[in-house]
């Protein structure tokens, strides 16, 4: 266990101006050479918020409990909310200054926070407070901005396809044996051929940008640079939609049909024996199929080229700390403890995601769909490269627009030249604002 007196550095936090929010730097108590200093005898209280329900909020408490056998003088109040209504809070409280100390945090939201000076700068507390030892540097990469680590994620998920044993053996065709995305496609009119069209072999997959991201880093390029520019150019994404013309004809599942099943997709509904998504979605899929379904396949995506490091480790959730914080040691010690401490691990399992702490992992009970996460997200190391930069502000806004352009093209009510116009008008008002 790491301890609780470990001298540490500490940075200032510059203020931040764009969009309505407004940082200022936190303070820490530091000795006269100017070295903070953590007094575990001081009573301390603590503001913490996450999103989630009443299942991960016992949880948080559990764990709270646990730090606190340890730290019993740190006193930590937990609030928490559905997730729109938990940003919407943070943004009104951004506004006037009043974060949490501690916060789950989703990496959509990472940068927007991080360049306008809310987050502490958590380098100062790499290694000392903050145990890195049990967490990968690819792990830790993923939550720096600007050249500061601003939160630490607190678990992992990786692009996968997911497919359905059950569905295979009624439309009488193998599991995908891997290759191309024009060997994934064949693969998916096999099975709606087989079945008659009672068993769709998958959806459009060009109407998710991830699958076009994978296929964009196959050529060694993330969609967007570190300054927060376009990495393709349109010839890029025409091709890229002009593959779906296949499976829009006949081979996927019919737009319409899509449309009517939402909030379901086509694969938790039974109807599609295919899915690419991030690999945690499985237990709510599993969840949702319901009574005969007992177990899911999860493989790697189609290769686009082979060697190639196409894949990575995005977070599920990360935690971050308050730059106004009173307290930054104090918060850094619980931050600790929510990521790496084996009492996190045992108690949370995977209900954060796959802990990306080594001894959090070790400690965590997997059932059977979490330990297929783990054994797949082992499998693919081959293809797993650097984390993306930070998402850009706006990253949400143009993944919606590209979900919204998919079902266009799946209607057949744009074409995929208009499309890609439309495509490129809208991420230009997002890079410019």
């Amino acid at each position: 266990m790491f301890s609780k007196k470990r001298a540490l550095a500490t940075a200032a936090i510059a203020a931040g101006a764009a969009l309505v929010l407004a940082g200022c730097a936190g303070g820490s108590s530091e000795t006269p050479g100017g070295t903070p200093t953590f007094d575990p005898d001081e009573k301390v209280t603590l503001n913490m918020s996450f999103w989630g329900n009443d299942v991960r909020a016992d949880l948080y408490n559990q764990v709270i409990e646990a730090f606190n056998e340890e730290y019993p003088n740190i006193t930590v109040n937990t609030s928490f909310l559905a997730f729109p209504e938990y940003w919407e809070k943070r943004q009104t409280e951004a506004a006037g200054g009043g974060l949490p100390d501690v916060m789950q945090f989703d990496y959509s939201y990472l940068r927007q926070y991080s360049e306008n000076g809310l987050l502490l700068d958590l380098d100062p507390y790499l290694g000392g407070i903050i145990e890195t030892d049990p967490l990968p540097e690819n792990i830790l990469s993923i939550g720096v901005v600007d050249d500061k680590t601003t939160a630490i994620p607190t678990s992992t998920n990786a692009w996968g396809l997911y497919t359905n044993p059950k569905l295979l053996e009624e439309a009488g065709v193998d599991d995908f044996a891997g290759g191309d995305w024009e060997d994934y496609t064949d693969w998916m009119g096999e099975i709606t051929d087989a079945s008659g069209g009672a068993i769709y072999g998958g959806t459009d997959y060009t109407g998710r940008i991830q699958n076009f991201e994978v296929q964009q880093r196959a050529k060694g390029e993330d969609l967007f640079t570190e300054d927060g520019e376009a990495n393709f150019t349109k010839d890029d994404l025409k091709e890229f939609w002009e593959q779906g013309d296949a499976t829009r004809d006949g081979i996927g599942l019919p737009a319409q049909k899509a449309e009517e099943l939402l909030p379901l997709s086509g694969f938790d509904a039974g109807l599609t024996a295919s899915e690419l998504t991030w690999d945690n979605f499985g237990a709510g899929y599993l969840a949702n199929l319901g009574e005969g379904f007992t177990e899911l396949n999860l493989i790697a995506p189609p290769v686009t080229e082979e060697g190639a490091k196409d894949l990575y480790l995005k977070p599920s959730m990360l935690e971050a700390v308050s730059a106004k914080t009173k307290h930054p040691e104090a918060a850094a010690t619980l931050v600790n403890f929510l990521i790496n401490s084996p009492e996190s691990g045992e108690i949370f399992g995977t209900n954060r995601g796959l802990p990306a702490s080594e001894t959090a992992l070790e400690a965590a009970n997997l059932d059977p769909i979490s330990q297929q996460i783990k054994d797949y997200e082992a499998s693919i190391s081959d293809r797993l490269g650097d984390a993306p930069p930070v998402p850009i502000n706006g990253y949400g806004t143009l993944e919606q627009k590209f979900l919204e352009i998919g079902k266009e093209l799946g209607f057949g009510t744009m074409s995929v030249d208009d499309a890609v116009d439309q495509f490129f008008s809208e991420m230009d008002v997002v890079l410019n604002q």
